[in-house]
């Protein structure tokens, strides 16, 4: 994985800002695999804030390891809003974080779900929570940079608007 000088430094803006409130930040991962938490970790002193990382890849670990409820897959499936908020509850609730971010969705190379490669869901989960969804085209380490390269960059514009008061 290449991280852009850009990405770098929002991740080091996210450290700052966690830092000097004294927050903490995990991740819950599905079509990135690791890679978010990989990304945020890539800058020195990064264990002060960021205690951690679960790659759910599959329905079973979601409701087993995060405690994703089984009938919100049942009735909203895997890549929906639903799930990844409760992604990121059960990641903040695992690490004991202030913060998470989650992602779920379709990374390709076909559908998967009724949804089409590149249908996304990120949830930032703390003391507020926000959803965004993406429908991102390419191959599949493109959807899966493009989701973690949007995580990184919408999660420091919420820290910065939050931060401005």
């Amino acid at each position: 994985m290449d991280i852009s000088n850009e990405i770098l430094g929002f991740v080091s803006e996210i450290h700052n800002s966690l830092r000097a409130r004294g927050e903490t930040l995990s991740t819950a991962e599905s079509l990135t695999a690791g890679g978010l938490g990989y990304a945020l970790t890539i800058v020195p002193g990064a264990s002060d804030v960021f205690l951690g990382s679960i790659t759910a890849y599959r329905p079973d670990v979601k409701v087993t390891h995060l405690k994703v409820e089984e009938g919100t897959i049942a009735d909203h499936s895997v890549v929906s809003e639903n799930v990844a908020t409760q992604m990121g509850h059960g990641a903040n609730k695992s690490f004991g974080s202030t913060w998470a971010i989650a992602t779920t969705g379709v990374a390709g190379p076909g559908p998967a779900d009724g949804f089409e490669a590149g249908k996304v869901f990120i949830a930032f989960v703390g003391p507020l929570t926000q959803v965004m969804e993406l429908s991102l085209s390419g191959e599949r380490e493109v959807i899966r940079n493009a989701t973690i390269a949007s995580a990184i960059a919408s999660f420091a514009r919420i820290l910065r608007q939050r931060d401005k008061g």
